[in-house]
């Protein structure tokens, strides 16, 4: 397939955004057993080229060392205006890219319901994996792409981007070798987006023509449709999204995971959630409203979701206290809170501030998704896992934070105060966090004892057999592994 002068213009143009970015060697598809293409570039295949799609295949294409040579998408016009504007060969099935001997790795951003299959068959076919966060719809078959990845000794990185962002370093070095802020007290994770309603209709909506439905749903169930739009707004249907949750929780919680805990925490021990779908009345299933505590057996962890409208005069971003002082942080982002101030960090900066509010030191990101991509293909020339920023089993763990975060709020029931302040003992955070709940509720017309609202009970995991234990394990196991449609069933690999 040529090259043209448009290409390597772009590759030019756009190197010096990752610094020391060079040819890969055509000995890393040898190595791998894969024969090198002509170019002796890796030869990318993509995988959903919606909006996401088209931004990770831009971003390849942008790299040194590497070349969208294949695209593949259900929907046959998307496909297709990838496949010219990358001159690239164009699928609508994904396995008719994976049959293509000249692809060596894929970068997967389909739908959640389809990253974990799609990443399996990949590697079933010799090929490494980029795979767009979450890394599962849920936490079994996530354990089938750690294990693959194992089996076929494949490189796979979820596509986290924050993990290869230099100032992450800084900041854990700032936290943990310097002490700079004391003890870590507990964290906070904030995802506090406004959202629009994704609409009701009456009468199912109609596929689009240009769409193989079959293909599209692949793993998830055949259900009538009845939200206005196709496209995007399958995140807030569980059969095919993890709401708001898998959406942005993984960016948030893999942060505090990376920078507060260092990943010596897998997944929590107990989790307790609280949330509903609540003022829209539309089509969607997952919460719009979403808080959740997680006990770690170290500090405690919380998050607050929300795509309402903060109605509250003058209330700006994300909340969270300590000795009840409140802080405002950052509306999507996090808090570490320290016995001596709090580190406030959000994508591409972040910063220190002591008790009192005043400002101690300033953090400032890096290009995260060209270095996150550079990270891969290196990782794949030279076939070192451990070189990874994102290594695949990282990714499951944070993800498997959101995926027990909703397993929590699909296995409860109506709210129970004596319940929700059964922690306090130990966190209360957990407390006056609900009372900021209330609070956001109120202006809604809506009270937090509603019908719609839910509260799971205390939920025990085990993060060594990742199933729940004890009182309520059976109800909400049930949600750790889905129902596959034949012919799209996610191996169980050993």
């Amino acid at each position: 397939m040529p090259r043209t002068n448009r290409r390597t213009f772009l590759k030019t143009t756009t190197a010096a955004a990752v610094a020391g970015a060079s040819a890969l060697p055509s000995l890393s598809r040898i190595a791998s057993g894969q024969a090198a293409n002509r170019n002796s570039e890796l030869g990318i295949g993509v995988i959903g080229v919606g909006g996401r799609g088209m931004g990770l295949a831009q971003g390849f294409q942008s790299l040194q060392g590497a070349n969208v040579i294949a695209v593949a998408d259900p929907d046959e016009k998307r496909s297709g205006d990838a496949g010219k504007k990358f001159e690239a060969a164009s699928y609508t099935d994904l396995r008719k890219l994976l049959d293509d001997p000249n692809v060596d790795a894929v970068a997967i951003a389909t739908c959640n319901h389809w990253h974990c299959l799609a990443a399996i068959w990949a590697m079933e076919a010799g090929k490494d994996v980029y795979v767009e966060k979450p890394l599962s719809h849920t936490q079994w078959e996530g354990r089938q792409v750690v294990n693959a990845a194992r089996k076929y000794n494949r490189i796979v990185q979820l596509g986290t981007q924050q993990r290869s962002d230099p100032m992450q370093a800084e900041i854990k070095k700032f936290l943990h070798e310097d002490q700079a802020l004391g003890k870590i007290l507990y964290a906070q994770a904030n995802r506090l987006g406004p959202r629009a309603t994704i609409g009701k209709r009456k009468t199912p909506l109609p596929i689009p023509e240009n769409i193989n439905y079959d293909l599209w749903l692949g793993p998830a169930q055949d259900e009538k449709l009845f939200r206005n739009n196709f496209h995007y707004d399958w995140h807030w249907d569980w059969n095919t999204g993890s709401g708001e949750m898998g959406n942005w929780g993984v960016h948030v919680l893999d942060d505090v995971r990376n920078v507060a805990y260092q990943d010596a925490v897998s997944t929590p021990q107990r989790i307790l959630a609280c949330g509903g779908r609540v003022a829209w009345n539309d089509a969607g299933d997952s919460p719009n409203v979403h808080y959740a505590y997680f006990d770690t057996g170290s500090f405690p962890t919380l998050i607050a979701l929300s795509n309402l409208r903060n109605k509250a005069a003058g209330k700006k971003g994300g909340w969270t206290t300590q000795a009840g002082r409140p802080v405002v942080g950052p509306g999507t982002g996090y808090i570490i809170a320290c016995e001596g101030g709090y580190y406030m960090g959000q994508r591409g900066s972040g910063k220190a501030v002591d008790l009192k509010g005043k400002e101690i030191r300033k953090f400032k990101g890096g290009d995260m998704n060209a270095l996150h991509k550079k990270n891969f293909i290196d990782a794949v020339a030279s076939r070192d896992r451990d070189s990874l920023n994102a290594e695949i089993e990282i990714g499951h763990d944070s993800t498997g934070w959101c995926n027990l975060a909703n397993v929590a709020f699909r296995a409860g029931g109506a709210f129970d105060g004596e319940d929700a302040r059964s922690i306090a003992p130990e966190s209360e955070v957990w407390n006056l966090l609900l009372e900021e709940m209330r609070g956001h509720l109120k202006p809604h017309g809506l009270t937090i004892h509603g019908r719609n609202i839910k509260m799971s009970p205390i939920l025990h995991h085990n993060p060594k057999t990742e199933l729940f234990e004890g009182d309520h394990s059976h109800g909400a196991n049930h949600f750790l592994k889905r129902q596959y449609r034949k012919g799209y069933e996610v191996p169980e690999i050993g």
